[in-house]
């Protein structure tokens, strides 16, 4: 059944909830870095796996004065028990050996021939095993997208590799005849700014356009080229721009219905970006992106960001409140959707909003959530 005008919170969860959990790969530490994981790491050690030195110095066993009996390199343990009154170098990050009282700093140390004297007290400087994590407690969340720190984590909790789950596969189909593909816009023509920005926002969701192609104003050619790329089984999402809404050359839906497809949203009640369509053809899901620059980008955010949530298994993004001193409206029964930034916690509208306008999406950092009646402020971020 097709919703029509759903509200902007309804449209995420109707586009969620048809989301389908993808395939999961085992793939190399070496590559994770953007990869969505796919199951909860758990370390497979404690963290430090051994008890070390958290500063180069002297690590002394009992009472001082004491005598330096040889070293202690990152990597080689001594061998051996320290006694009492003897005192070893030591390396940032080396093994404590066994009978250790406590480290004295390198730079607090007095050495004279094979004579060490100064001050320490109990596991003075020792980096406690299991510190930072226990063997087996859990360090990444399924679902969550990998940055480097992630990935060093991982690699120092002893995994070589690690479950993800596939990146999503894309179709990109922009539609329209106005669009001048390069140089400076002439005749009536608009430079394609969508062609050049989509790819990006949907490798930054964690996607992987791998067709893009574009498709001229008529019925026959939008129904082609989604039937090409429909029957080729290489996707996972088909997205479009343009053509969304019910002029006499909007033929997303008119194709959507040639091809036996299913319209599950028509219109969304969100400024900008209203005439946004969700759908499906042949249980492959449709995106239709309205074609004004700063409207496609909040229909992606809208029903893109939902459906890919649940492609990598997680919920539904929760937004978090915010507060401003700017002031917001929107239209009666609407979500307005306003692009901005966070200073101090606090959000600050940008510039140029109109929906065709591209410096305010160009600067900010996500989108103020407002809605009328006013009830509460709430924030989407963009994936940058």
């Amino acid at each position: 059944m097709t919703r029509i005008e759903p509200s902007w919170d309804e449209a995420r969860e109707i586009a969620f909830d048809f989301g389908k959990k993808l395939p999961i790969e085992v793939i190399d530490i070496s590559h994770l870095i953007g990869r969505v994981i796919a199951i909860d790491a758990r370390s497979l050690v404690d963290l430090p796996t051994y008890e070390t030195s958290a500063m180069d110095g002297y690590v002394v066993c009992g009472s001082g004065p004491w005598k330096v009996v040889g070293e202690v390199k990152a990597g080689a343990p001594f061998r051996g028990t320290l006694n009492n009154g003897e005192a070893l170098g030591i390396a940032t990050g080396a093994v404590i050996p066994d009978g250790a009282f406590g480290v004295i700093r390198w730079e607090n140390a007095l050495v004279n021939g094979e004579i060490l004297e100064g001050e320490t007290s109990a596991r003075k400087d020792f980096r406690p095993a299991g510190e930072e994590a226990k063997s087996g407690e859990t360090l990444i969340q399924s679902g969550t997208s990998l940055n480097p720190g992630m990935v060093g984590l991982l690699a120092a909790s002893g995994y070589d590799s690690v479950p993800v789950f596939k990146k999503p596969r894309v179709a990109l189909l922009l539609l329209g005849d106005e669009i001048q593909l390069s140089g400076t816009p002439k005749d009536g023509l608009v430079r394609d700014s969508l062609g050049p920005q989509l790819p990006g926002w949907f490798e930054n969701l964690g996607c992987e356009v791998i067709h893009i192609e574009h498709v001229s104003d008529t019925l026959e050619l939008t129904i082609e080229s989604l039937s090409k790329v429909v029957k080729s089984n290489k996707f996972d999402l088909i997205a479009t721009t343009g053509g969304t809404a019910d002029g006499p050359r909007d033929f997303v839906k008119p194709a959507i219905n040639k091809l036996g497809g299913k319209l599950l949203i028509d219109k969304v009640a969100v400024r900008p970006g209203h005439p946004q369509i969700f759908g499906e053809i042949e249980g492959v899901p449709l995106i239709a992106l309205p074609g004004n620059p700063q409207s496609a980008v909040v229909a992606l955010m809208t029903l893109g960001g939902s459906l890919i949530d649940a492609m990598f298994g997680r919920d539904l993004a929760k937004l978090r409140l915010i507060s401003s001193d700017d002031q917001f409206d929107a239209q009666p029964g609407f979500t307005r959707l306003v692009l901005g930034n966070l200073e101090s916690g606090r959000f600050r509208i940008g510039k140029h909003l109109g929906s065709a306008m591209l410096r305010s999406l160009a600067h900010a950092e996500g989108f103020a959530i407002c809605t009328n009646p006013p009830t509460t402020l709430r924030w989407l971020g963009l994936p940058l």
